[in-house]
């Protein structure tokens, strides 16, 4: 019931700062302004959804084909396809994050979210079959003291 509140928190908040950001930059830079700099930020859009979403592609068939775990490149092309997306809805705001999930710098922000998300509500054997093994730290109460941490796997 949470989740169904904030969608529809989202779906009545975003339209209004969207609307709210368009107004804002047209007063400053003129209405033509505007709109070409909206058309020119879904193109860029495209443009990054096609060039890092075919990265995204190769890293995850690169890591299948190794045998290794290929969560991180999943979650980087889920990434880019969400902030693909979008850059192509009309808006500064969703461009803005779009971009954001996008670039390679700052898309480790958001794949440590995605990657928290999915660990929590998927069974630990598909979090370890995606993600590979989770290494976690653990203190010992006995025989020990309780500063010292013991390092290991979970498989």
């Amino acid at each position: 019931m949470r989740t169904l509140w904030l969608i529809v928190a989202a779906l009545i908040i975003v339209p209004i700062v969207e609307i709210a950001a368009l107004i804002a930059v047209g007063q400053v830079i003129g209405l033509g302004w505007t709109v070409l700099l909206v058309l020119a930020t879904s193109a860029l859009g495209g443009w990054l959804l096609r060039r890092e979403g075919g990265r995204a592609w190769r890293a995850v068939q690169a890591d299948v084909q190794a045998g290794r775990a290929p969560g991180r490149h999943a979650t980087d092309g889920v990434l880019v396809v969400v902030g693909g997306i979008l850059m192509l809805v009309p808006g500064f705001v969703s461009d803005l994050f779009g971009l954001l999930m996008i670039a390679p710098p700052t898309r480790g922000l958001f794949r440590g979210l995605v990657e928290q998300v999915a660990t929590r509500r998927l069974d630990p054997r598909t979090t370890n079959d995606l993600f590979g093994p989770r290494t976690v730290r653990i203190r010992s109460q006995r025989g020990a003291s309780p500063e010292a941490p013991i390092e290991g796997e979970i498989v």
